[in-house]
């Protein structure tokens, strides 16, 4: 027997209006977008087994901090960058899309992982509760692929999120490895 229809609710997406700068100064909006790119405020926003790998980039190791990310923020009236980082299931859509709105402007958003990108592993015919894709309810910024992403591709989608808002890159590209010095062995 099939299941009788029932009414499926479009997923919402998110609505925020940008009024221009009353005050539209080139050297001077040149000075905020440096300030806003090297004072990148995260909310703590980890909904699956990316957000480890989110957490792991503000360790030592990796220290988000050195490049003006540092200071999550558990509050989003507080924040600038959503960090979207793990599976979206369609209860927490309104929830996610509400979130969204409460940023100030300017806001930016990172899909990180492969579920937070087109669903994942989770997309599949006949699937009915996973977002495929975060970019159907938020407009995305940067997309961080990987299952989970590595804490250097993290960095480097804050580094491409600094790069968009101030047209340059600040930090320099990761070098190639050298050439394994080990003589190959002899079979």
């Amino acid at each position: 027997m099939d299941a009788p229809d029932r009414d499926v609710k479009p997923l919402p997406r998110a609505q925020s209006e940008v009024r221009p700068p009353l005050i539209n100064l080139k050297p001077l909006n040149w000075f905020f977008d440096i300030n806003r790119a090297m004072s990148l405020w995260p909310v703590t926003f980890g909904l699956a087994c990316c957000a480890i790998e989110m957490m792991s980039v503000s360790m030592s190791r990796f220290d988000i901090a050195r490049f003006g990310a540092e200071v999550f923020r558990p509050s989003v009236r507080q924040a600038d960058l959503m960090m979207v980082t793990g599976t979206v299931n369609k209860k927490m859509a309104p929830a996610l899309v509400r979130l969204y709105e409460q940023m100030p402007a300017p806001k930016f958003v990172m899909a990180c992982g492969n579920c937070a990108i087109s669903g994942g592993p989770f997309k599949f015919e006949g699937q009915y509760n996973v977002v495929e894709g975060v970019d159907q309810l938020v407009p995305v910024d940067i997309y961080v692929p990987g299952c989970p992403p590595r804490p250097e591709a993290i960095l480097e989608g804050v580094f491409a999120i600094q790069e968009k808002i101030t047209g340059r890159r600040w930090w320099p590209l990761p070098e190639e490895l050298p050439p394994d010095p080990a003589p190959k062995s002899k079979k």
